[in-house]
């Protein structure tokens, strides 16, 4: 058969547009951008040291988000990474693994646009987190083995047609590292009028490592010469797998210090854009939470400690070297969420955990300016 004669094939043409679900996709993402209009910028506390040293040691205060923790920014993303890659749908459920504050957040913004969402926990999270996703219409679903919450949210995606968030996977890559207002654009002009405004160094945590790799990113984009310093829990891998290049690093238990430390190298966690990692004992993250009140009249969660424990530490180090700067921490989340743990001397006790050697040093550091040895 020649040219003139062949027969004609048609084009197989499928259209799966849905002018409901896009209306429906439509508003959902305009209530979440609203949202960010609202709430983005945080304060950034000065924690109060010896002007002789010539030091600034900042906090970032993402505590004041509606829902009250770092993680309102990293929830407000996947909601629109997953809107806007059609994975969320109306009616169907949104399902995470959570240690508490995610769950917290991303139980807001389902209740935001109208969907149902399932927390999947470690059974030891707090009461408070647990009271204040179900505040915000979630589910909690509790298993026994923090290791287990990626499978079991599998699982329940997959047996009520809903969507895994995944913040695990997600987060690093859902953030706009670039700026459009993320915490390190946000940080960096707040400081623009402080006498140091670019500074030697910022601490962060890590849980999915999202912040620490948006903080990272931005820092290297922008050319700036900030170094980045991870601090990491007790029965955390994240120290040992930056440490040692190992990709499958794992840890045996889960952190005591809610929403940060993992016992596997998550995908969102990026080694190579972090300069620095320090492995914090829980004591010392205790101790330090209780020393921020002690001096701005704050209380904050366990995370924060653990930030602000290698950032003192850092700061003991500029002091010692006779140099000048300023040090950006994370205040990550309030302290009435752990009443019973951070801030009760008998869950310490329970756990084995002697703060009065890290207090001691806390105090001697902020009167001398030297840390003990």
């Amino acid at each position: 058969m020649d040219s003139t004669t062949r027969a004609v094939v048609d084009t197989v043409d499928v259209d799966r547009s849905d002018h409901d679900y896009r209306d429906w996709l439509k508003e959902a993402v305009r209530k979440v951008q609203a949202d960010a209009q609202r709430s983005a910028d945080t304060h950034l506390l000065s924690f109060p040291l010896p002007e002789r040293w010539g030091i600034d040691l900042y906090l970032k205060d993402e505590s004041t988000h509606p829902t009250g923790s770092l993680k309102h920014r990293l929830a407000r993303s996947l909601f629109l990474y997953g809107l806007c890659n059609g994975w969320i749908r109306p009616g169907k459920p949104v399902i995470e693994a959570s240690s508490g504050s995610t769950a917290v957040s991303e139980a807001y913004f389902a209740k935001l646009i109208g969907v149902p969402f399932i927390a999947v926990m470690p059974r030891t999270t707090s009461r408070e987190k647990c009271r204040l996703i179900e505040f915000h219409g979630g589910q909690c679903h509790f298993v026994d083995d923090p290791r287990k919450m990626y499978e079991e949210s599998l699982a329940l995606a997959g047996e009520s047609g809903g969507h895994y968030m995944d913040q695990f996977t997600y987060a690093e890559r859902a953030t706009d590292w670039r700026g459009n207002n993320n915490i390190a654009e946000s940080i960096y002009q707040q400081l623009r009028l402080e006498r140091y405004p670019e500074p030697a160094w910022v601490v962060a945590t890590a849980g999915t490592g999202g912040t620490s790799a948006t903080i990272a990113r931005y820092v290297h984009y922008m050319q700036y010469d900030t170094r980045v310093c991870v601090a990491d829990p007790e029965n955390s891998c994240f120290f040992d797998g930056w440490v040692h290049h190992d990709a499958h690093a794992c840890s045996e238990s889960g952190s005591r210090i809610e929403g940060i430390g993992r016992p596997r190298m998550e995908p969102s966690f990026v080694p190579g854009a972090i300069d620095r990692m320090m492995k914090v004992p829980d004591a010392a993250s205790v101790a330090a939470v209780r020393a921020l009140e002690r001096v701005i009249g704050r209380k904050a969660g366990g995370s924060t400690g653990t930030g602000l424990w290698s950032a003192l530490k850092i700061v003991a180090e500029m002091v010692a070297q006779g140099r000048t700067g300023s040090v950006v921490t994370l205040l990550c989340d309030p302290g009435d969420r752990y009443l019973d743990k951070y801030y009760s001397d008998a869950w310490l006790e329970e756990q084995g955990l002697d703060i009065e050697p890290h207090t001691k040093a806390i105090d001697t550091f902020l009167v001398t300016g030297h840390w003990p040895d």
